[in-house]
């Protein structure tokens, strides 16, 4: 672009859409063990009984049960359905963070100056159409997670074995399971997340206590920089 620096081009939509889900993806590599411990500690005691699950719960806390896991099924357990997981983060934070500018700048007609209606509908757009998008990954991903690594009790052995086995036993739409709290969650967190966030950036920028490049999924306002 003529008049503009390399630094100063401003990102285009595949490159916030692209450095979203791999930035979401490298999160997910490091937090993986807490989900797992997290789905661990969120099933147990599911086909028992009050007192029964109270004696005889086999995971007690998140380091309890990390370290439950490691002893039992070995340290490759903590990241069983780490490729759903990864396919979940490119698909769903690349359209909850990357598409939130597009679909603002959509609300707001281009307009250089939106309002918090506008943030919050975009927020909540791309959070619901998110998870529209990424919900089969996420069920694939949170059913290896439940499965414990060894034993005959193992049902899924890969990731697109479980894709096809939850298709053909439970229909096209059982990929699709706990779709509906899932969008209406994820619309308000996206909405708590990024419009607090474009209102923050945008505080600090006319306060001009903050300089620099933005962020990939920033919106580029020439004239705020």
């Amino acid at each position: 672009m003529v008049g503009f620096k390399a630094s100063d081009v401003p990102p285009t939509a595949t490159v916030k859409f692209l450095g979203a889900g791999t930035a979401a993806c490298i999160a997910d590599l490091i937090t993986f063990p807490l989900d797992t411990a997290k789905v661990r500690l969120q099933i147990q005691g599911e086909r028992q009984g009050p007192m029964q699950a109270a004696a005889s719960a086999q995971y007690r806390g998140v380091l309890g049960t990390i370290l439950t896991m490691v002893r039992t099924e070995g340290p490759r357990s903590l990241y069983s359905g780490l490729v759903a997981g990864l396919q979940r983060q490119m698909s769903f934070a690349s359209v909850r963070i990357g598409l939130y500018d597009s679909v603002k700048q959509f609300y707001t007609k281009g307009s250089e100056h939106a309002g918090i209606g506008s943030r919050l509908l975009a927020g909540s757009t791309t959070g619901a159409l998110a998870v529209a998008v990424a919900q089969p990954t996420d069920v694939v991903k949170v059913r290896f997670q439940a499965q414990a690594r060894a034993g005959a009790g193992r049902r899924y052995q890969s990731t697109v074995e479980a894709y096809r086995t939850i298709a053909r036993e439970e229909g096209f739409r059982g990929l699709w399971k706990g779709t509906a709290p899932n969008v209406a969650r994820n619309a308000i967190v996206n909405c708590a997340e990024l419009v607090t966030y474009d209102l923050i950036k945008d505080t600090l920028l006319k306060a001009h206590l903050m300089t620099g490049s933005c962020p990939p999924f920033s919106v580029w306002d020439p004239g705020t920089w």
